[in-house]
């Protein structure tokens, strides 16, 4: 009996879980939850699989466990996963997350299991643009992210707290630490979402990028902001955070050489970013049920070959498309 198992049954959490119910190749799923009784009613919308709702506590049996669950912890959450012979999909981005997940790389490689880190909206789905972009390339030389939106609440507080980290990018070869808040960027992102200034913040993107593009010299990441997100940036979070944060949207820029010319090229998607990050974790979950994944820890940038995947989000409903000129 394959067994997936939802440790964080949120707003991104119980999209997940739907898209998990939808696989023909799952018959039980497990959704992890501080406050399971407000869980029951979702659990009996779906159908074809048995459903378990579950408090936090022991980690259940599962052969995928996916961790939707706020930032914080996730590396002792997925070492236990390991232990218990489970492959482990972390939709976290935050940065000490991501830091420990890495660490995990030789202790999944041991047991032959995977762990994907980052397998949300960005990093996650910017990841795969990344990849899938490069192929346009014989070098690829820089890389820079930007993205706009976000999901449930917990995603809010942690962009909240994001902005006045550390921002952590890649240049020539080291890595760079900067102030959050600083390195203003105009970028246009797809239409209807038009041009937003972006700056740097504790993101993750470089960390899971950079060990994807062996001659990369440059990695940037930067996030959209208003003036009044800088200006609250360092108190706590004024009103609460809605209960989906709207339409937001990644723009992925590639530069390198192509043929001995230098050559940039820029891809972009404007979704739902818990809409989007579910169905890349609930993707990423399906191909670790069907053991078609790598052993090791590793962002979805490491990917042979993204096509797949993109053929797979296209079909949920989470599609991508390159700038051509001045359009999307």
């Amino acid at each position: 009996m394959s067994t997936v198992a939802v440790i964080g049954a949120g707003a991104v959490g119980q999209r997940v879980a739907r898209h998990l119910a939808a696989r023909a190749e799952l018959d039980r799923l497990v959704l992890g939850s501080r406050h399971p009784a407000r869980l029951r009613g979702f659990g009996s919308q779906l159908l074809d699989v048995d459903v378990e709702v579950v408090a936090p506590g022991k980690l259940p049996d599962a052969d995928v466990v996916v961790l939707s669950l706020p930032s914080g912890g996730h590396a002792a959450l997925a070492e236990k996963a390991l232990a218990r012979g489970a492959h482990v999909v972390s939709l976290s981005d935050s940065v000490t997350d991501v830091e420990e997940l890495l660490a995990l790389d030789g202790l999944a490689v041991a047991v032959e299991r995977s762990i994907a880190i980052g397998a949300g909206f960005s990093p996650g789905y910017s990841c795969l643009l990344a990849r899938h972009g490069a192929a346009q390339f014989d070098v690829v030389t820089e890389v820079h992210i930007a993205r706009m939106g976000t999901a449930g609440p917990a995603c809010q507080r942690q962009l909240h707290r994001a902005r006045t980290g550390t921002s952590i990018d890649w240049r020539e070869g080291q890595w760079r630490r900067r102030r959050g808040g600083s390195g203003r960027e105009l970028v246009w992102f797809p239409d209807p979402l038009g041009a937003h200034d972006c700056y740097r913040a504790a993101l993750c993107d470089a960390l899971l990028l950079v060990p994807a593009f062996s001659d990369v010299e440059r990695v940037t990441a930067r996030v959209a902001g208003t003036r009044r997100d800088r200006l609250t940036a360092m108190l706590p979070m004024l009103r609460p955070p809605h209960a989906d944060g709207g339409p937001g949207g990644v723009r992925v820029e590639l530069r390198g050489l192509r043929d001995g010319r230098h050559r940039t090229d820029v891809l972009g998607v404007i979704d739902h970013p818990s809409a989007a990050a579910a169905a890349v974790a609930a993707t990423a979950a399906g191909w670790a049920l069907a053991d078609e994944l790598p052993s090791g820890a590793w962002g979805l940038g490491m990917l042979d070959d993204p096509l797949p995947w993109l053929a797979e989000l296209a079909e949920l409903g989470v599609r991508a498309a390159a700038y051509e000129g001045a359009s999307l």
